[in-house]
């Protein structure tokens, strides 16, 4: 097995082959003058097990670029297997065709990923995890949830009432409760499919004078999480406090978020962000592992 961290990842793919104890391919990375990625592997990787670790947020188009040149250059090195560890898989909300006419954008993504060589995907907290199944590469979706409900359990949020944004999510919640012990419940939304705009429905919640941790995958405008957390702090909430997976975003964003109630903001480091506090590289090595494990017989 050799990690090859890609351009967004560094950081994180050093982690896992360091938990892994495992060999690192080194890239050199650099751009011609008008913007096209260019990438060289400083390792030899014929007959290796090739493990790319990169993640896939903003700019998406570039990054899923560099992953493309990444697997296509393995293939092309003679990899024996490639894996693709893309924490963050951009295009994986466009998970079907919601009106006629429309791209089904994952589809067509791991469908270039597979050309590519890839024969395997682990991703972590994907938008929908069951229409992966149906995807001709073996894909992997993994829970960060448990992880940062960890981060909030030692630093002393236990009997903490946890929260998801949907009832979608509602096993989010639950996964969070297993490790907070305190109680669950969603807050349900609707999102308009023509203008991707999310509305916020306010019921009420079990949560006066309680510490609550509101948990989502992904906050980008972070107009949904602000409502949310208006809507706890007015019920009643002794803390109200945000975790999410894949933290898309900026600073004046998270500073709303602060405004509107929120005690404080955590995230993974699916990607790399000033909330990027839990790590995700235990999650990712255990289950290359046991990947190889299997393999080994």
């Amino acid at each position: 097995m050799i990690i090859i961290p890609g351009p967004t990842s560094q950081e994180l793919g050093k982690n896992i082959a360091k938990q892994l104890k495992a060999r690192i391919s080194p890239i050199e990375f650099t751009r011609f003058p008008d913007g096209e990625s260019r990438i060289r592997f400083e390792c030899n990787v014929e007959g290796d097990d090739a493990i790319i670790v990169q993640t896939t947020g903003p700019p998406q188009n570039e990054n899923l670029i560099q992953l493309f040149l990444m697997a296509d250059n393995a293939k092309d090195m003679k990899a024996r297997s490639i894996t693709a560890v893309v924490p963050y898989f951009a295009y994986a909300r466009q998970d079907q065709r919601f009106r006629p006419g429309e791209t089904f954008s994952l589809k067509t993504i791991i469908t270039l990923l597979k050309t590519c060589g890839v024969k395997r995907i682990i991703s972590v907290n994907s938008h929908n995890s069951e229409i992966l199944k149906t995807m001709p590469i073996h894909i992997q979706d993994l829970s960060a949830i448990p992880l940062l409900a960890e981060h909030y359990k030692n630093k002393g949020f236990y009997n903490t009432f946890s929260l998801s944004l949907g009832k979608k999510g509602l096993d989010t919640a639950i996964e969070a409760s297993n490790v907070l012990k305190g109680g669950y419940d969603y807050i349900p939304t609707q999102r308009d499919r023509t203008t991707g705009v999310v509305t916020l429905e306010e019921k009420p919640l079990p949560i006066r004078g309680k510490d609550v941790v509101i948990f989502d995958d992904i906050i980008s405008s972070g107009r949904t999480m602000i409502k949310a957390v208006a809507c706890v702090k007015r019920q009643g909430a002794k803390t109200v406090n945000v975790a999410c997976v894949h933290a898309l975003l900026t600073e004046e964003v998270k500073g709303k978020i602060l405004n509107a109630g929120a005690d404080q903001v955590v995230a993974t480091d699916s990607v790399q962000s000033s909330i990027s506090v839990v790590s995700i590289a235990p999650l990712i090595a255990e289950a290359l592992a046991k990947k190889e494990a299997h393999e080994r017989g």
